[in-house]
């Protein structure tokens, strides 16, 4: 099992990845050996998280999460807000599709 996730940093800001083993990887980035972007952001915490069976479908989730720009779909989604989203998925949809 592969877990996809969102760590919340004390500057508000957000870093997705995936794992294996949850609480060893929000160690890990606490711990400053993590990823570059949360080293200098500790202490941060697991905010939200989505597990799959397959390396692969972890990793396509990861993609699609890091190419959401709208901070408040991620917002939604971390709260569990799925009402909240589908208008923000349809509206980005048609931005898509004008361009």
């Amino acid at each position: 099992m592969v877990v996809v996730y969102v760590v919340g940093c004390p500057d508000r800001s957000l870093y997705i990845g995936h794992t294996e083993n949850l609480s060893a990887r929000e160690e890990t980035h606490n711990s400053g050996s993590g990823a570059t972007y949360t080293a200098s952001r500790r202490p941060v915490r697991i905010i939200y998280s989505e597990r799959f069976d397959s390396p692969e479908e972890a990793l396509n989730r990861e993609r699609q999460l890091k190419r959401s720009t709208l901070s408040k779909k991620k917002e939604d989604l971390i709260r569990g807000d799925r009402e909240r989203l589908k208008p923000l998925s349809r509206s980005r949809s048609r931005q898509d599709k004008s361009v």
